[in-house]
């Protein structure tokens, strides 16, 4: 007796179409890799659209609590409060300089020489003796006509988020001015007023769009992200808070002269 094979006894007949006849093909079941593949796809595809949504988010809560506390005129600056200036190296690379370091020095000598500030907090990353972000910044205000003793040093900022709880914590001010680009601004607004301070923000100068800016842009947006996790997940601290630290003399702007 002859076997027949199992898949030949499952072939079906022809059928006959318009007087011709056609075979019938049974359909080949994908490979496993092939469906892997279709499904890590899928997978990759969710990932990207959950991770574009959580930038968007980031960027809409900054943007919208920081929205009229960031300032491009001068004149919108309430007098009175502590200047602090946010770090940044002075060199681009190749011995350029950085223009937004520049338009950060800029902007601070400007609120102090129109009297909306009565001292700099200049804070920024010192974490080797080659790098020192602060005296870079206390160099080039001095050079723009402010007072070496209306400057102090804040050689811990190494991040925004140090810079501003330790201009509290450290420097004990509940009212600040922070300077830096608008886009770095409204996330440390954000940051001071989640912490209970006062603050307002100075828009400096920065360079125009290209490949540094589209990379501080994309960075910044990432940045936003981080700023989330830091105050609602991981609840972050500076690295370095340490004991208080003597001030220039703040004018209380609600005494009046007599």
């Amino acid at each position: 007796m002859i076997k027949r094979d199992s898949h030949s006894q499952k072939k079906r007949p022809p059928m006959v179409l318009g007087g011709f006849e056609v075979a019938y093909v049974e359909p080949k079941k994908p490979s496993v890799w092939k469906v892997v593949l279709k499904r890590l796809m899928a997978l990759s595809l969710v990932m990207v659209m959950l991770a574009v949504l959580v930038v968007a988010g980031a960027d809409v809560y900054v943007r919208m609590f920081s929205k009229g506390l960031v300032h491009d005129d001068i004149e919108e600056i309430e007098a009175g409060r502590a200047g602090l200036v946010l770090g940044t190296s002075p060199w681009a690379g190749e011995g350029r300089r950085n223009l937004y370091f520049e338009g950060r020095m800029e902007a601070a000598a400007e609120l102090f020489h129109a009297g909306r500030v009565t001292f700099l907090i200049v804070s920024g990353d010192n974490r080797h003796e080659s790098y020192n972000e602060p005296r870079e910044m206390r160099r080039a205000l001095v050079a723009r006509g402010v007072p070496a003793d209306r400057i102090v040093y804040d050689f811990a900022g190494l991040r925004t988020l140090d810079s501003v709880i330790r201009a509290r914590e450290v420097f004990g001010q509940e009212r600040i001015v922070v300077i830096s680009q608008r886009f770095h601004n409204e996330r440390a607004v954000c940051l001071a007023r989640h912490f209970g301070i006062a603050a307002e923000g100075f828009n400096a100068r920065g360079p125009e769009r290209g490949v540094a800016w589209w990379r501080n842009w994309v960075r910044e947006r990432l940045a936003r992200v981080q700023f989330l996790l830091d105050l609602y997940v991981l609840d972050s601290q500076p690295r370095h808070l340490g004991p208080r630290e003597l001030v220039p003399e703040v004018p209380d702007p609600q005494s009046s002269d007599t």
